[in-house]
């Protein structure tokens, strides 16, 4: 029996048959409900005063508070954000003249490059605080523009929805026996978005033409790259509040071209599961969503990476599935590795630090990591991993000992009968090694006691 929130979409074809069945709440009518001020400002009619609002006292001072609240590295011009508000002193009232006259030209960006778990990097465009507080102004004037003309199966960076949420709707598609996925990645989306196509999109509901051109100049800003500016004649640098947005109004058009064909999908910014209920669907519906994205939105399928298969056998958001009936949520094989190699990195006995320093640092790690996974079904993982961290811990904790007299010491101290402790101390074995006959010396007891939290009594209380 379907939960309350279901209901069967309208059938569009003969085609989608199988797969009608979608997850919608009561009332929904393409996207979240939205407050009455909110309808009204998405009207074209209403927008030629958008640049007005959007430097209005009110607005300024929420993006002010959120942009300090999001912190991060100063751009180009090395101002950092707790200069901000002195900054604005001094400079606000000739950058405020400049946006009303659509003389404002934003400061090429800072580019950082990122390492990819898997291999590569990820380059990041850092602005300016002034540039990310206007972006983030912008921002809140034009969410309630396009957000509520948004796909309901859109969840990436959108107000009241979540990567979990995106993760349970695939799980509800599986369940409703469509067990097959096209799983299409974008290959470099933010750097290959097309402005001319973009500015389009925006030009559909934005009709003030200074907000336009305002816009057209963040996407012409260019980077800064060896003190060299460069000039950027495509795509939106990852970085920027308003960057998000920008991809959810190109990508708007996938959504519709997939619920014109009646096909079920789940999208969370540029990666995009399609559930079908066979192979040979799913080969046709890759092959035409393949020319549509590229011949319509100019963007570009990694063919490496995309694949239809089964949906546990691909990873969506760092998650995965069981192939069971009801699709329970698992972790994705990836994920495990990456989260041992960070505790590796956190454990390394050759990393010179306190014991203390170092439990911060991994109880920081942990639980933000499990506030995330906490959706899938991992309680005997939770389990294995205290177990192995605790062992890398004692491995840590014997290698800073060293000397042989330090280690009969440290171990009487902990109650080992003193003939143990002298066997142990002259031990040839490795500290990977002795982490194991350390075992009851230094037991879960004396970690807790310590300060270090565990992921199965987190997880056990969070679900």
């Amino acid at each position: 029996m379907r939960s309350s929130e279901e209901h069967r979409q309208p059938n569009i074809s003969k085609e989608s048959s199988r797969q009608r069945e979608a997850v919608k709440p009561p009332g929904y009518a393409g996207a979240p409900s939205s407050s009455p001020a909110q309808v009204a400002l998405s009207s074209r009619e209403d927008q030629n005063d958008l640049l007005e609002r959007m430097i209005e006292g009110e607005n300024l001072r929420t993006a002010y508070k959120r942009v300090i609240q999001n912190g991060g590295a100063p751009g180009v011009d090395g101002v950092t954000v707790a200069e901000l508000q002195a900054y604005l002193k001094t400079h606000w009232e000739t950058v405020k003249a400049e946006l009303l006259t659509g003389t404002y030209r934003p400061t090429p960006v800072r580019r950082v490059e990122i390492p990819k778990p898997g291999g590569g990097v990820r380059l990041l465009g850092i602005p300016t605080v002034m540039d990310r507080l206007l972006q983030q102004a912008l921002l809140q004037v034009m969410n309630p523009i396009f957000d509520p003309h948004f796909s309901w199966y859109s969840y990436g960076f959108r107000q009241g929805k979540r990567a979990h949420d995106a993760v349970r709707q695939a799980q509800r598609h599986i369940r409703s026996g469509l067990r097959w996925v096209v799983d299409m990645d974008l290959e470099r989306f933010f750097d290959r978005v097309n402005h001319d196509i973009l500015m389009a999109r925006m030009a559909r509901r934005v009709t003030d033409k200074r907000v336009l051109k305002l816009i057209r100049s963040y996407l012409n800003a260019g980077i800064m790259l060896g003190g060299v500016r460069q000039k950027t004649e495509e795509g939106t640098p990852q970085g920027g509040p308003l960057s998000p947005l920008l991809a959810n109004i190109l990508l708007d058009d996938l959504d519709k071209e997939l619920t014109k064909r009646g096909l079920r999908f789940v999208r969370y910014a540029d990666d995009c599961n399609i559930f079908v209920a066979s192979k040979r669907a799913g080969e046709r519906v890759m092959k035409s969503l393949i020319h549509f994205v590229e011949g319509k939105l100019k963007l570009k399928v990694n063919r490496d990476k995309s694949a239809v298969d089964r949906p546990w056998n691909r990873r969506f958001l760092g998650f995965s599935f069981l192939s069971k009936k009801d699709a329970t949520i698992r972790l994705a094989p990836k994920t495990i590795s990456r989260f041992k190699e960070k505790i590796r990195e956190l454990t390394n006995r050759t990393k010179s630090m306190s014991m203390e320093e170092r439990i911060t640092k991994l109880n920081r790690y942990l639980m933000g990591w499990l506030g995330y996974f906490r959706l899938a079904s991992m309680k005997s993982h939770c389990a294995s991993f205290d177990q192995w961290i605790r062992r890398r811990l004692r491995m840590c904790l014997w290698k800073q000992w060293k000397r042989v007299r330090t280690k009969v010491r440290e171990l009487r101290a902990l109650g080992v009968p003193k003939w143990a402790c002298f066997v142990m101390a002259n031990s040839r074995r490795g500290a990977w090694e002795m982490s194991r006959n350390t075992n009851n010396a230094l037991p879960t007891s004396y970690w807790e006691a310590k300060g270090l939290k565990s992921l199965l009594s987190r997880y056990l209380e969070l679900c």
